[in-house]
């Protein structure tokens, strides 16, 4: 990521995302401002603040994709928040806090698959012991004290050989198939829900590990394959061998320095001028999420996090409410703002064809696995173009999620006749299409409950 350069980060995102140009150029910028900023002497870099970014379209255009995109690319842990579960019990619902602790939980999980990855190798040399025990069951054998010299019984110079025999075939693979029992353990934890300001599912997790060592632990015993118990040992062990101290802390400064908060919806809490009742909800949220993007400090279980530093993206169609209808402080947070454009015939055909993650190659893979070659002619795919747009245009409008419902429907009958089907090559041209769509797409009543 530190080579990344602006231009390169739009390039990775072009392979995923069609058009945008704005969108991506800013939140390149952003995330290459993070990097500057670490470059920077320590004493200015606590000053050096994060331009947070809104991004304004309709729906389906790609704000949340360039969001989490941009997050995968940085490595960095990201969370997606709907502004309007802030308001769904009674005025506020949701502690606007809880969005930082799933960011840090994130960063946990994160940080530990990287440490347990860390230490697979040693991990892989006590799965293997293990393994071995399990096939070759009594006393283990260590080998005699330095310095001292010691006779080794017959039986056990037998049992070492065979050990290492075993240990032979299996790094070859040829004891895969064999069964053996492996014991796992599991905390017994007694069925209460605990209501506290945090909420009940972060109080969950304080109990277990309160009472974890008190409670029982309960051993169960699985029979499985060689192949499937020496991975799940391996798993076992590498977590046994990761330090959570170093987690815990890597994970809150990756969070801190490097997190990003996706806040999607953010127009539906606007409050619009002269409208009344639940309004005052809407101010409320924002005033509740006013102070996490400003800077503050959120208790997690894992200690104090700040967000003087999150990285937070706000996104929203505003078709009803407009960015000054946000509480001028909110919207003083946002400094960057970015239109992404509606989607016409042109992009459609580009996002079915040219992304790494293109809907054609998807529908084509997933019929070679029935063994059939599904082929698409270019009239054809600008046929499907056509029809989301003109779709799109009699109903509601919801960007390139309508290719979704237009190609289920076009391709519904083969997907439920493939393993049957005799013929393996099925070619789907532009009077196929027409075929099977027009009569939807021309029928209001049709396409608004089909397409």
């Amino acid at each position: 990521m530190n080579n990344f350069t602006p231009r390169e980060i739009v390039s990775e995102l072009d392979r995923y995302i069609v058009g945008q140009n704005s969108a991506k150029r800013a939140v390149a910028v952003a995330l290459r401002n993070r990097w500057r900023r670490q470059q920077v002497d320590p004493e200015l870099r606590e000053e050096i603040a994060p331009k947070n970014i809104i991004m304004i379209g309709p729906t389906g255009v790609g704000k949340t994709e360039i969001a989490r995109r941009l997050a995968k690319l940085a490595q960095a842990p990201f969370v997606k928040v709907e502004a309007s579960k802030f308001t769904e019990v009674g005025y506020v619902g949701r502690d606007v806090e809880s969005m930082v602790r799933d960011l840090v939980e994130l960063a946990i999980l994160m940080v530990k698959a990287e440490e347990a990855k860390n230490q697979r190798i040693k991990a892989e040399d006590l799965a293997e012991e293990r393994l071995l025990d399990l096939l070759l069951p009594g006393e283990k054998h260590s080998s005699p004290a330095t310095g001292g010299t010691t006779e080794v019984s017959t039986e056990a110079k037998s049992e070492g050989g065979t050990r290492d025999k075993l240990r032979r075939l299996l790094r070859m693979g040829e004891l895969n198939e064999r069964m053996v029992e492996v014991e796992t353990q599991d905390v017994q934890m007694p069925n209460m829900q605990v209501f506290g300001p945090q909420g009940p599912e972060e109080m969950g997790f304080n109990i277990k590990e309160m009472f974890g060592n008190i409670f029982p632990k309960k051993t169960k015993r699985r029979r499985m394959k060689v192949s499937e118990a020496r991975e799940m040992l391996i798993e076992i062990e590498a977590e046994k061998l990761v330090d959570m101290e170093k987690v815990q802390s890597l994970a809150k400064e990756r969070t801190e320095q490097n997190g990003i908060i996706f806040i999607d919806e953010i127009d539906k809490i606007a409050s619009r001028e002269g409208g009344h009742g639940p309004e005052v909800s809407r101010e409320g949220v924002q005033r509740d999420i006013l102070p996490i993007v400003e800077g503050s400090t959120v208790n997690t279980k894992y200690g104090p996090v700040k967000t003087d530093h999150i990285l937070f993206i706000a996104a929203g169609a505003f078709h009803v409410a407009k960015p000054s209808d946000l509480i001028p402080e909110l919207q003083g947070r946002f400094p960057i703002r970015v239109e992404l454009d509606s989607l016409d015939e042109a992009d459609f055909v580009r996002i079915l064809t040219e992304p790494h993650n293109a809907l054609i190659r998807q529908y084509q893979a997933l019929m070679a696995t029935e063994g059939i070659n599904l082929e698409f002619s270019s009239d054809a795919i600008k046929e499907i173009a056509r029809t989301a747009t003109r779709v799109n245009e009699r109903t509601e409008n919801i960007g390139a999620r309508r290719l979704h419902t237009i190609m289920e429907t076009l391709l519904e009958e083969l997907s439920f006749n493939a393993p049957e089907r005799p013929e393996k090559r099925f070619q789907i041209d532009g009077a196929f299409v027409r075929g099977r769509l027009d009569k939807i797409a021309d029928d209001e009543d049709l396409s608004r409950y089909i397409l």
